[in-house]
């Protein structure tokens, strides 16, 4: 017989995943579809603007303004879909099968306050994502190699009070007694018991959706500019033949 789940678990457990699979796969599809689509366009509307320059099919002008216009909104549409996905997997999840706690740039995630610990990355006790570092957050010097962070890990300070960040899941303040490996002496924080990270990898991984998150701007903004020299090619052959009748309206 299935036991029955309360609400919070179905919505950091089954439902979390089933959530983050499809932005995932719809950040994969947008990724190819909007590349795809733009690297087409470019190269298509590059030529036709080539041959325009060579002055060759003039008459071919307005109809290639108003393929500009809809390439430019489908392209912009395309384009800033896989940016809103791309945001939205870069800031809210994380790999894993390389978790990273979240910590400080000391190394360091609860505080002594009184009589308990304050977590600083607690959300609440059936999210047990919360102190996880996401990718956005991978970028920071405490989860890629820093020789100081290193250098404080050797520290009696830091190695008495080593701790499990998962303490924190039962709620935003830790008692005393649970907290600190010696209650008798409670450590003003409590830092990650995992050994600082001596490579660049996160570093590498977060700057990677970063730079594709820009590229992706950019890459809108060009839309929007291939849209507007579009509606400007489509309208200016027109108001052109219009000057042209009213100079010979004006001879005669």
């Amino acid at each position: 017989m299935r036991t029955s789940q309360s609400g919070k678990d179905l919505k950091y457990k089954e439902g979390r995943y089933k959530e983050e699979c499809l932005r995932k796969k719809g950040m994969y599809n947008m990724e190819y579809t909007s590349f795809i689509f733009n690297i087409c366009i470019g190269f298509s509307c590059g030529l036709i603007a080539l041959l325009h320059l060579m002055e060759a099919k003039k008459d071919f002008v307005p109809k290639t303004g108003l393929i500009g216009l809809i390439c430019g909104v489908v392209g912009f549409v395309l384009s800033f879909v896989y940016v809103v996905y791309n945001g939205i997997v870069y800031t809210k999840y994380y790999d894993y099968d390389k978790k990273v706690y979240k910590k400080d740039s000391e190394g360091a995630f609860a505080v002594l306050n009184g009589d308990k610990y304050i977590c600083f990355y607690h959300d609440e006790p059936a999210n047990e994502h919360s102190i996880i570092a996401k990718y956005s957050d991978l970028i920071k010097k405490q989860y890629n190699y820093d020789k100081d962070l290193i250098a404080s890990y050797g520290s009696p300070k830091v190695t008495a009070c080593k701790q499990n960040p998962k303490v924190c899941l039962g709620g935003k303040e830790i008692p005393v007694s649970t907290g600190t490996p010696d209650p008798s002496n409670p450590c003003e924080y409590l830092y990650v018991s995992d050994s600082p990270i001596a490579t660049f990898s996160n570093k590498d991984l977060s700057d990677r959706f970063l730079t594709t998150l820009i590229l992706s701007l950019i890459v809108c903004l060009a839309n929007i500019g291939l849209a507007i020299f579009g509606i400007l090619l489509f309208k200016n052959p027109e108001d052109d033949k219009l000057s042209k009748f009213e100079t010979v309206q004006s001879k005669i």
